[in-house]
């Protein structure tokens, strides 16, 4: 069972990731971007979600090295909602599992 403080923080993720996006829209719509600046709206989500899952690379439990394994493999191959979903669900799986 998922406690309170985790789903609230993966709530608070999500909004972050959702409001970078948002956010950035609203405040340049009706502006013409450069190829650049589209670039870089476009990269700020999954830089918001790197923040998150970096530090599982300093992790020791093999629950969580498995599951960033997996988060990664999946960011190879799957739009970013997709591989939040598995990442989340490996997480959570391997947790349960090996924890």
């Amino acid at each position: 069972m998922i406690d309170g403080a985790t789903l609230l923080t993966i709530l608070l993720m999500a909004s972050a990731t959702y409001a970078t996006r948002a956010l950035g829209y609203a405040v340049l719509r009706g502006r013409t971007l450069s190829r650049r600046a589209r670039v870089m709206m476009e990269a700020a989500p999954p830089c918001v979600l790197i923040s998150v899952i970096a530090p599982a690379f300093a992790s020791r439990d093999p629950a969580d090295l498995l599951a960033l394994a997996i988060t990664l493999l999946a960011a190879t191959r799957l739009p970013m909602l997709a591989t939040v979903l598995i990442g989340i669900g490996a997480a959570g799986l391997l947790r349960h599992v090996l924890g």
